[in-house]
């Protein structure tokens, strides 16, 4: 008898589905957006402090400071931190060109370290290895909604006197048991947390956004100094700055959403447990694993064998899959100039030829997924 979900989907399949998204919060963001309109305070204004505070008050943090876009937040991050030119900055190579982009603009020094087999997040052991005299920031990345291992990172931090800036773009909502055993979100372990509404991300804005967390009074103003040309009162200017602004309407619809977030990640965290059950019989393929917290499954990204194929074999069904990240930051050329080389990454580099991402969102049915999970195992256990 012929499985019901090998029967073909009607609905079209999305790696992400804001249409359904928007749909369901509707009739809210409809007059969110709205009341910004009528009241025609587009930038800055108290539409978007209030979602400042919602969202510090969230995330347990003393503040939140909003920016254009998460490629701005690292770039501010660093900046806050008044380093030199020169100065190291550790980061993996497994991850968006942002972070490590952002270190090389500002005349800092990418040096990469590996990532773990099994969560793809900075591997602790490597990171020992590269810290040197030079080194000033210790810049992990927490992929794909997993978090990293920053009960030890933040050790190594404290040991070596190093600043750490959280690359929490993916992962919004992820969270820790800290040294007191008493639950963290990830952007809140480091002196600075980084953040990306990109549409895309379990928080996303209708345009591009970005925030940056802080506990450190000082710091948070620094940093809210450079979001505006380095100034706190207009056309004083103390420190050279950027023009790195949230506006208003991105704003209000990120405040809808981040009362819907816990939802959209608790749903994120269901589908994620429909996949495993379904692909963990498997031989040819890896699950991700939740090693460090509670994963938010920005992405759900399997290790497969014969990983090319199977993404040509799921297209050809109408099934979108994504590969995050076919090369890793060593060697792109934009950083040859660093003068690594093939091998020096073996896990990265590994993980490259395997990963793939399959679709993953707040609304994905249980009926899509197991339609999915029919074709893959049509291609691996039916060949």
């Amino acid at each position: 008898m012929q499985d019901k979900h090998m029967r073909k989907i009607e609905k079209e399949i999305r790696m992400v589905d804001l249409k359904a998204q928007y749909l369901s919060a509707k009739i809210e963001i409809d007059a969110a957006i709205a009341e910004v309109i009528e009241s025609t305070q587009f930038i800055n204004g108290p539409i978007v402090k209030a979602f400042s505070k919602e969202l510090a008050d969230f995330l347990g943090a003393k503040h939140v400071i909003p920016c254009g876009n998460g490629t701005d937040a690292l770039m501010i991050a660093l900046m806050a931190l008044e380093l030199k030119e020169g100065d190291e900055i550790i980061t993996t190579p497994f991850t968006f060109v942002a972070t490590a982009e952002t270190i090389a603009i500002l005349g800092l020094r990418p040096v990469f370290v590996d990532v773990e087999e099994d969560s793809f997040n900075m591997d602790i052991n490597d990171l020992k290895k590269k810290i040197t005299h030079r080194t000033k920031v210790i810049l992990p990345v927490h992929l794909f909604g997993q978090c990293s291992n920053m009960i030890e990172i933040s050790k190594l931090a404290k040991e070596h006197s190093l600043y750490v800036i959280e690359d929490n773009a993916q992962s919004i909502g992820a969270t820790l048991n800290n040294e007191n055993n008493q639950m963290q979100f990830t952007g809140t372990f480091g002196d600075i947390g980084t953040l990306s509404f990109f549409p895309s991300k379990n928080l996303g804005c209708y345009g591009d956004g970005g925030a940056l967390i802080c506990n450190d009074d000082r710091l948070a103003e620094r940093i809210a100094m450079i979001c505006k040309h380095g100034s706190k009162v207009k056309y004083y200017h103390e420190i050279v700055g950027v023009n790195s602004r949230l506006d208003a309407i991105q704003a209000a619809v990120l405040r809808v959403k981040l009362t819907k977030l816990v939802q959209y990640n608790t749903h994120r965290a269901k589908a994620a447990d429909i996949y495993d059950a379904a692909l963990g019989i498997i031989d040819e393929i890896v699950i991700p694993k939740r090693k460090y917290g509670k994963h938010v499954f920005h992405q759900y990204t399997l290790k497969c064998q014969r990983r090319d194929e199977l993404k040509e074999f799921l297209k050809k069904n109408d099934i979108p899959s994504m590969i995050y990240y076919p090369v890793p930051l060593h060697i792109q050329g934009a950083f040859s100039y660093l003068g690594y080389s093939e091998k020096d990454f073996p896990v990265s580099e590994s993980l490259s030829t395997q990963v793939l991402s399959l679709p993953m969102h707040s609304e994905i049915t249980k009926d899509e997924q197991l339609y999915i999970c029919s074709k893959i195992k049509e291609f691996y256990l039916s060949r």
